[in-house]
């Protein structure tokens, strides 16, 4: 029988200004496992979770690309989030946390390239 289990799956991210959006990503939370001067593959603690920001931008694919984050705990994201400055510090748009009608809690984040950022956590 055939192993077609898989592992991992990962977008790649554009990004308009790749070191001003690797600082976004790390202020964020992520933590850079490689880089080079066209590719840095971001993750979350060890996870496994995470996503290859690309130094390539085009404006169409940036601002109809959208990642979901599911993590454990929201709130402790939007927290840190908003301790850090990030949405001024990169000025971004954010909207704050909310209920969703399909059982998620969740905030929005546009990253300076203008892709669109959903973390959130399952809500009953």
């Amino acid at each position: 029988m055939s192993n077609l289990n898989a592992i991992n799956l990962r977008a790649f991210v554009p990004a308009k200004d790749f070191n001003l959006s690797k600082s976004f990503y790390l202020d964020l939370g992520f933590e850079i496992f490689y880089e080079d001067a066209e590719l840095a593959v971001f993750n979350v603690g060890n996870t496994g979770v995470g996503f290859f920001l690309q130094n390539f931008y085009v404006k169409e694919l940036a601002e109809n690309l959208m990642m979901h984050l599911l993590v454990e705990d929201v709130d402790s994201w939007w927290a840190e989030f908003q301790s850090r400055n990030i949405a001024e510090k990169y000025k971004v748009r954010v909207i704050p946390p909310k209920q969703q009608e399909w059982k998620m809690r969740d905030f929005v984040v546009f990253d300076p390239s203008g892709v669109l950022w959903r973390i959130a956590e399952n809500s009953q």
